[in-house]
């Protein structure tokens, strides 16, 4: 048995939660890989909606096993309150979800250092969600980290003051004084006694065990291939992989375990925070686009910025990941366009190119193809017969350009408005 992984691949917020919600029925067990609390994965069902900051989306599911990866770093008061949210819907979520050992804290200090650090950059801040996730992995790669698995330790305290003090040092050198560390400091050691409640694992060794037991296994990323720290448009990145390979590390598995690759992509573009984005729009029809997507962050509350779709950066995803099948999210945020646009070539320095700039601060200028538009309601489709040619027409030269069939289509926002092709 293969481990099927499941990511986005512009800058996150393509729908990958209700996607997971969607296949997760078909898995017996689901992982998330990297990332932390900057994530926000939206299910709605049964007239209700969850957005998942650290847990699994098939949380949901019965009888799946979800598993907080060694890849990802949490905020034991964030966990807190998603599992108050949970909870109500599925109370059994003590038996369903494990913890890795090897996974890192979030501290307070984490959040402070975040914030402090935006602050110090003045104009050239990255648009961070101030979550603590880039100290969180700058403690992890330096070697001073606080795990999971540091909880069970009796000396765990000490180690959480010692790496308290440190942060202080820091932000104490970048000047920056606006916090209240003690409500922050309580509230995360009542994370931490909710966190005892839940098994802690060896996740490495559980998930290969079952893979040997031939259970099904899907690896839920978070953010997008635009946002991998490796590959994305740095510096204006997470700080994790959020490619495949980023799931081999994030778990402990290897290369040759992973199977299918699912892409998820959105109909057209959005991206939160600062950094490039050649086919963004700052017109009417950005508006329109943020308006019917209702394009503001899961996370952050902020706007989204909207453009058309990039199929430069679409292709250059796939290669990066392996892609083996596509999933189109929001075609319904189009049923109102006359026309639509698709990004087939970029224009840096008066050449053209379908090379992804290394600087951030080149001018792509996107060279676009023009579509008509389907310009009807398609959010009731149920079948693929259903849906307007103008839809397939479009859907067609999306996988001839990329070389990879798009297999699902969403026409909403709830887990049933799904169309399997």
């Amino acid at each position: 048995m293969k481990i099927d992984v499941l990511l986005g691949l512009q800058w996150g917020d393509e729908g990958k939660g209700k996607i997971v919600d969607v296949l997760a029925r078909k898995y017996d067990i689901v992982t998330r890989f990297q990332g932390g609390p900057n994530a926000g994965h939206t299910l709605k069902f049964n007239g209700k909606k969850f957005v998942l900051h650290t847990i699994p989306s098939g949380i949901f599911t019965d009888g799946a096993i979800n598993i907080i990866g060694n890849g990802v770093v949490l905020d034991p008061g964030i966990f807190k309150s998603e599992i108050e949210q949970i909870s109500v819907e599925n109370p059994d979520i003590k038996k369903c979800l494990k913890i890795s050992r090897r996974a890192n804290l979030i501290l307070p200090t984490h959040r402070i250092l975040d914030a402090a650090n935006e602050a110090a950059k003045g104009k050239s801040k990255i648009g961070s969600t101030l979550k603590g996730i880039g100290p969180t992995y700058t403690d992890k790669i330096s070697r001073n980290g606080l795990r999971i698995g540091d909880i069970e330790l009796p000396n765990f305290k000490e180690k959480f003051d010692a790496l308290t003090k440190r942060h202080l040092r820091e932000i104490d050198s970048l000047g920056f004084k606006d916090f209240d560390l003690e409500p922050m400091n309580k509230e995360w050691f009542e994370g931490i006694e909710c966190l005892k409640q839940f098994e802690f694992v060896d996740a490495e060794m559980l998930i290969n065990e079952k893979l040997d037991q031939d259970k099904s296994i899907l690896a839920e990323g978070a953010q997008g291939t635009m946002l991998d720290i490796d590959f994305g448009s740095y510096p204006f990145v997470t700080s994790s992989n959020t490619i495949c390979a980023g799931a081999c590390t994030g778990m402990g598995v290897a290369p040759q375990k992973i199977g299918e690759v699912y892409g998820i992509f959105k109909a057209y573009c959005t991206r939160v925070g600062a950094g490039p984005f050649p086919t963004e729009l700052f017109d009417a029809t950005g508006e329109k686009l943020r308006a019917a997507g209702n394009e503001f962050g899961a996370t952050t509350g902020r706007p989204r910025r909207t453009g058309w779709l990039d199929l430069v950066e679409l292709k250059y995803s796939c290669m990066i990941n392996g892609v083996t099948q596509l999933i189109c999210t929001k075609s319904d945020v189009m049923n109102d366009f006359d026309t639509i646009k698709a990004c087939v070539e970029y224009e840096i320095d008066g050449k053209r190119t379908m090379a992804m700039p290394f600087d951030t601060a080149q001018d792509a200028k996107p060279i676009y193809k023009e579509f008509i538009g389907w310009k009807c309601d398609i959010s009731n489709a149920k079948t693929e017969q259903e849906l307007p040619q103008a839809l397939m027409d479009y859907i067609k030269f999306i996988e001839d350009f990329v070389k990879v069939p798009v297999k699902m289509v969403s026409v909403g926002p709830d887990r049933k408005a799904t169309i399997i092709r």
